[in-house]
Order: structure tokens, then sequence, then C-alpha cells
């Protein structure tokens, strides 16, 4: 059997069915569609290029071929494109309209209209902090852009801001949500005149006195490092890139041998395994940072190195405070978070699986078990989970991934992951637009695979007394029975964010009268959130609605979707009614 490279059509090749090389010859191109029916007959060994034994054999063989040529030609418009260079309707779109396949084949799966679900989140940095660039990022699939505050100052990240913003003013059909990072208590290490090459086996030096920068010894920026420290403790530079063995220390110095070598370049950041430092979580610096959040209405913060649920409520209250309606991301990166990760969990409004810090805090071999375990607990409280770090690391540098590399992405994929981060990437890589094209396309791929057959998980029969979780529940329920998408029309985000963690099927198209809350349903699995003015009359916020995602071509004439009233904030119904419709577009 030969494959077309991303031919979406060669996974309907049927089990058992040969073609040589030569069939180049007679058949064309492996994208001509002809080429690609000799893997559809069953049972038959076809060999091109070579005479059939007897007219009766190359007539019955030619018969065959024109009819599935036909058929083929018919339908080959209307399969999946997996890969941007599949062609098909504009790649940036995400709108992937699909047929019936034979037997499902490859996990290709029929109806609804097929997006990606699965939520990209971009930092922004010196290569792509343009208005060219961050227009770029946005048609090629970023659905979050991240402000990285342990880089820049607040006047360039001002400058993105009102770049994403100005996006979102004038995209119809696109949304950005905005996501500020805080810096956190970084240990790192000072500035050094030139970068110093250790070798394994050597003796260096860390000191809390500051300004020393020599080929023996070099400042760190925390004065209770020398105290958290103990003999025999290892200490990673870069989350594991130098690895250096505790062998003695003073007041103010702590006296390594290297264990790993490389070369030390100035402000690293530092490590010890198994240990976090004793900082606070929220520094002066982040708070400044926060304030800068609450005055740009950013979207949402990731709160780094938390360790505990009352730094959540302690940022909470002073965002109540400031009248500032900012959601909680806790970056779970820190050993000490682990203990209490699931009072973390339900005190934020999201988490982020920070496999960096994480994987320098605990044995790097417990990361993916953890990742696991907090998609898993985020998945259970109804609240988004973005995986992040080293996802496609290697596309800083080089325009492909290492294979494992979209295994990795695609693991976070089948997990459940909300959100799936790039950082170095598209910060300063030199390939940003390729990352994220790589991303969605592992993305979409991986989904399009995942069987359709599961029941949505249970939270709506442990909350069986809650009614908007039942019909959470149970349109995700009629929806994937009947193979519709979601209409679902929300003023707070709720019942949008439920529907979300039941994971349906098809898409669901959020329709909100609030700008606000539509940039933030931008990170939630499957959702597509579009801003509209709700009408005082219901059926007219429907038909205008369904008219939007008609023209929008997102649905079809002929096509039913599944509409859903229900929630905290009733909307054109009484708070003791809920509903579930199904309707067919005219």
């Amino acid at each position: 059997m030969v494959f077309a490279r991303s031919s979406p059509v060669m996974a309907m090749a049927a089990p058992g069915s040969v073609c040589s090389s030569s069939s180049l010859l007679d058949f064309g191109a492996l994208d001509d569609p002809c080429h690609r029916l000799c893997s559809q007959f069953t049972g038959t060994r076809i060999r091109c290029g070579v005479a059939p034994r007897s007219a009766r054999l190359a007539a019955a063989q030619r018969k065959r071929l024109a009819a599935a040529r036909a058929t083929l030609l018919q339908q080959q418009q209307q399969i999946i494109p997996m890969s941007p260079q599949d062609g098909g309707k504009d790649f940036v779109t995400d709108t992937m309209p699909v047929v019936p396949a034979i037997d499902k084949p490859g996990g290709m799966w029929t109806k609804p209209s097929f997006q990606r679900k699965t939520k990209i989140v971009c930092t922004i940095g010196p290569s792509t902090n343009t208005r060219e660039m961050i227009w770029k990022l946005a048609e090629t699939g970023m659905n979050v852009a991240r402000l990285n505050m342990s880089h820049g100052d607040h006047a360039s990240h001002k400058k993105v801001i009102d770049l994403v913003k100005e996006y979102n003013a004038k995209s119809a059909d696109n949304v950005i949500a905005i996501m500020l990072d805080t810096k956190g208590p970084e240990v790192r290490s000072g500035d050094l005149p030139q970068p110093i090459k250790l070798e394994k086996g050597d003796e260096f030096s860390f000191t809390i006195k500051r300004g020393v920068g020599t080929e023996k010894s070099v400042s760190v920026n925390y004065d209770d490092f020398v105290n958290d420290v103990e003999v025999n403790d290892t200490l990673l530079v870069d989350g594991g890139m130098m690895a250096f063995l505790v062998k003695w220390k003073t007041s103010d110095t702590v006296g390594c041998e290297v264990l790993d070598g490389g070369e030390l370049n100035s402000r690293r950041h530092l490590n010890v395994r198994g240990k976090s430092a004793t900082l606070p979580s929220i520094t002066e610096k982040d708070w400044e940072d926060i304030k800068f959040g609450v005055e740009n209405e950013v979207d949402y913060y990731a709160l780094s190195f938390v360790k505990d649920a009352q730094v959540v409520h302690e940022l909470k209250s002073y965002l109540q405070k400031s009248s500032a309606d900012i959601h909680i991301i806790v970056k779970i990166e820190s050993a000490d978070s682990i203990p209490n990760l699931q009072s973390i969990i339900d005190a934020s409004d999201g988490a982020m699986v920070a496999r960096g810090d994480l994987g320098a805090e605990l044995p790097i071999e417990d990361v993916p078990l953890l990742q696991d375990e907090i998609i898993t607990k985020c998945r259970e409280k109804g609240k988004p989970v973005i995986v992040a770090t080293n996802m496609l690391e290697s596309m800083i540098n080089h325009p492909t991934p290492t294979r494992a590399e979209v295994s990795d992405i695609a693991i976070a994929v089948r997990e459940g992951a909300d959100g799936i981060m790039l950082s170095g990437e598209t910060a300063h890589g030199k390939y940003p637009l390729k990352a994220v094209r790589v991303m969605h396309t592992v993305a979409l791929r991986t989904e399009a695979t995942l069987s359709e057959e599961d029941s949505p998980c249970t939270l709506g029969r442990a909350f069986k007394n809650h009614m908007s979780e039942m019909f959470a529940y149970h349109a995700t329920m009629m929806a994937n029975t009947l193979g519709t998408s979601i209409l679902v029309f929300t003023r707070s985000g709720f019942m949008a964010a439920l529907l979300s963690h039941y994971r349906p099927v098809g898409t669901v198209f959020a329709f909100t009268n609030d700008k606000k809350l539509q940039r933030r349903l931008a990170l939630y699995h499957g959702v597509r959130p579009i801003f509209m003015e709700f009408s005082d009359d219901a059926e007219e916020t429907f038909s205008g609605a369904l008219g939007t995602l008609q023209n929008r071509g997102l649905i079809k004439g002929g096509e039913q979707v599944a509409l859903v009233q229900s929630g905290k904030q009733p909307i054109w119904r009484s708070e003791s009614t809920h509903h579930i419709q199904v309707r067919k577009v005219a």
C-alpha cells in the first residue's frame, strides 16, 4: 500500500490491497485520485503498470476503476483535509466539512462540521510582537496570547495587548484571549562577563553576595538560598541543562561539584531537586504586573509557583476589591504544590501543567503521571487545563518537530487538555508560524481519531440535583446521538463551560452579548465564542444566530443543531424552566 503524504483519502484504503511503485506511470502523481483508487479493491491484488493476463480481466479491471473513479471524484472535495498542504477550505478557519466515510477509516468521523477543539496558547515575544505577526498567528490558529512577565517591560506588553485588542475589534470570525503570566519567585544566577564552560568534576560556587561573576563563582538573587540548600542536594540549572552536587556551604556561599557540565550563562534559572524556594508565591514585581493587568483588562492571570490555595484566595480578594473580572489559572510547577493539588484547583479557575520546573523539582518520571492527574482533576471540576513547556522545543531552531514532540501533543489532546502552549517556539523562535501550524494539524488529526461512542463523563450524574449540570449532560448525549453541534446563549459563560466539560462531539457555538466573556471562552475546549447583540425576542435571536453560522459556513441548510436554554442566568425563560431543542437549519 502506497500512502500519499498527508492525504486523507489514503485513510480509506482497504486492508490487503497492493499497489506497486510503477503505479505512478499509469495513474499519475500521488495526488491523482485514480492512483489512490488502487488501494480500495478489497481482496484484489493489483499490480499497476503490468499488463493483465487476458483481455477479459483487463476489461473488468478498467470497468471497476472507472466506477470507483466516478464515486471518488464525487466525494473527494468533501473529505477532511488533515494538514494545511491538503487544501480544502481556508486552513485558518479551522472549519472542515466532512462526509460519511467508509467504516470510519483512519479515525475520520462524519458529521457535524469538524473544527479543532483543543485551543492553542502562544507566547508573544521578539519574534511575534508586531502587528503583522499577531495577525498571522491568529489566522494560523492562536486562541490565547500569553504575555510572559519574566521578560520585557510594561511598555512592550502594553503594545501587544493593544494589538490583540485591535485584532479582536476587526475580526468578525475569531477572538483571542489575553493571558498575563506572572514571573513568580524565581531563583536566578547573576550576570557573568562571558559564558563559563564547566566540565564534570569541576568545582563551582553560588553566593548570595551581590555582583560576583567569575570563572569559579556567581551570585544568586535570593538571600535565603543558602538556608534552603543542604549538603548533598542536587542543584539544577535551566531545569536540568546543567547539574551540580552541593558539597559544602557557609553563611553566604554554596560550594558544588559539577555533575553535568555545559555552558553557564547569565541569569539562569536555578532549582533544587525535590525542594521549593521559601519565597512568597506573589512577589512585589508580581503585584505590579497584576495591577498592570487590571488596568489593561486582561482575561487571565497565569499565577506562577502556586504552593497552596491561600495565595489564590488572596489574589481573588484583591481582584474583587479592584472590580476586576479576571480568571486565575494556577501553574502547577513546584514540589510544594503537589500535596495541596486538590485544594489549589478548587480555589482556582483553571490550571496549567508547567512541566519545566515541575520536572526540575520532582523526579522526571513523575511528570507524565502528574500531567494526567492534573488534567483529570480539572476535568472533574469542569475547569480548563493547559499543558505547557517543551511541546515543540526543537522548532525554536528547526523547521520540523521531532516525532516525540508530535506524540507529546497528541497525548495531551487525548488526555483531554483544553489548551496546549507554545513558549519559546513563538516568543523568540525562528519558525513561530510553522510551530502553530504543526500544533494545529496534530491536534486536529488526533481529535478526528477520538471515539465518538463514549458517553460523556458523569459529573451530571454525580450532581443530579443540579438542573444545569443535568441539562448539559443530557444535551451532550442528545447532540452526540444525533451528530449535531450545540448552540447556547449565555451572559455568564456558565452553560458554555459546562458543555465544554462534557466534551460533545460537535462544536459548542456560544453566543454572548459580552465581549469580555467572548474572549474568556476562547480558552475552553470545543467552544466557539461568537458575539451578538441579544434581541428581546427569543425567536429573532435564534434565527439571527443560525443565519450568522450559515453565512460563515459553520453550518449548512438541512443540518440539525441542538439548542440549549439553561444556566444560572435565565434568558427568555423563567427560572423554573429549562429547554433542549433540536432544530433543522432552513
